[in-house]
């Protein structure tokens, strides 16, 4: 599947390395060949595992229909949490939505964020099947991912794990950085012109853009991203999306295991596509079971903010449709921390009207209160949905079943969040 290059290492600016990784040497990196527009020959597991797991998202997909328009960006919180898992960043769900919101956090809940609207952006425009994907389309997708660096391709070597700071003693060593713009246009003309089973396709790209490694920083999160980017383009899924990297996050040792027996000589493709397929089956089957948990969850909901209104004489006990308090409860699903300038803006209400409904909210026990270190409210939280989310996430990653946390309170809760 490709070519090894003989290589020399020898630092020009050494300050701060150790001596082991100060020491010249040579090593090798790898150069994948191009894919072209065709999918590998299979065996017949491998095809009969994509097969299945492309009936299974559709199922999943059709189960979803339309709840999928509030339930893709709890999706994508999901996955993007997941997929910062495998490169060992840890983040909760509520520090997410928070640093999502407030636009501040730590480094580590501003970088999921910006995975969160870089997969966004995937399926919103690269998976319209009428444009082309080029090269300078994944470079975007970089840049949105990590716009601290500068955009564009790697104009260096650089290399995947490893005790220290060397190639010499590294995991993977990439292709050097004079091959990278070749194989990142061959691999935008394998995403836009290659047909066969969309399962397989999303598994060979990822792992040929994985073994490339185009950029400096970012190329998990952008991998990963490429991944609905195709099954959205084949419709292998048209409502929501599947938080693959969910399941990826569970076994993270299989998981890079999988990616260096793609590179073997001879490649394990087979085993890479079976592995990939079992992720996409796992994740769709949770994805739907999700759905139905968020409908759960809502109608849970409503029914406690009722019983509490007429607890206390409010008349009606349930809120017209129009009503702010009402309206703010359809929402909290895609949107489970809020303020009263969020709400007001989204609904089109005055502030006034919006922090009623949100102390209404909050005195039913449906929302809490997240104040800053001087002890000043800075947002709202919907903490069931954030549950729900880390429940799901966790439920991929360990493979367990259903998760309904419908009747979840107070420790389950707290536990999730923590």
């Amino acid at each position: 599947m490709g070519d090894y290059v003989e290589r020399l290492w020898h630092p020009e600016d050494a300050g701060g390395l150790s001596r082991r990784d100060r020491a010249p040497g040579r090593y090798r990196a790898y150069v994948p060949r191009e894919l072209g527009t065709r999918l590998p020959a299979l065996g017949a597991e491998a095809q009969e595992a994509a097969e299945d797991a492309l009936a299974v998202l559709a199922r999943a997909d059709e189960r979803v229909g339309a709840r999928g328009s509030y339930l893709n960006h709890l999706l994508i919180r999901s996955e993007s949490i997941s997929s910062s898992w495998i490169e060992g960043n840890r983040i909760t769900p509520k520090r997410l939505a928070i640093a999502e919101v407030l636009r501040q956090g730590s480094r580590q809940a501003l970088d999921v964020v910006a995975n969160v609207r870089a997969t966004e952006e995937a399926i919103a425009g690269l998976a319209d099947r009428a444009r082309p994907i080029t090269a300078g389309d994944i470079v975007d997708l970089q840049h949105v991912i990590e716009p601290r660096l500068a955009r564009g391709l790697r104009q260096e070597q650089n290399w995947v794990g490893g005790p220290g700071w060397s190639p010499l003693r590294a995991a993977f060593v990439p292709p050097p950085e004079t091959e990278v713009p070749r194989l990142v246009d061959d691999l935008a003309g394998f995403v836009t012109d290659t047909g066969g089973n969309p399962v397989v396709r999303a598994a060979i790209a990822h792992a040929q853009f994985e073994t490339i490694h185009p950029f400096i920083d970012g190329n998990g999160r952008t991998g990963r991203a490429l991944i609905h980017t195709i099954l959205r383009r084949a419709d292998a899924v048209r409502n929501t999306l599947i938080p693959i990297s969910t399941v990826f996050a569970g076994d993270t040792d299989s998981y890079l295991a999988g990616l260096t027996g793609y590179r073997a000589a001879p490649p394990a493709i087979d085993d890479w596509v079976i592995g990939f397929a079992r992720a996409a089956e796992r994740a769709a089957g949770n994805a739907a079971e999700l759905a139905e948990d968020i409908t759960a969850l809502d109608r849970d909901t409503f029914e406690r903010l009722v019983e509490v209104r007429r607890a206390r004489g409010a008349n009606p006990a349930e809120p017209r449709r129009d009503a702010v308090v009402r309206r703010i409860l359809g929402t909290l699903a895609a949107e489970p921390v809020l303020t009263a300038e969020s709400v007001s803006s989204r609904l089109a209400v005055s502030p006034q009207a919006a922090h009623r409904a949100l102390v209404e909210l909050a005195e039913a026990g449906i929302l809490g209160r997240t104040k800053d270190q001087r002890g000043r409210l800075i947002c709202w939280t919907a903490d069931r949905y954030l549950a729900l989310v880390a429940l799901a996430e966790r439920s991929n990653r360990v493979g367990g079943g259903r998760v309904n946390i419908a009747g979840f309170r107070g420790r389950e809760i707290h536990r999730e969040m923590s």
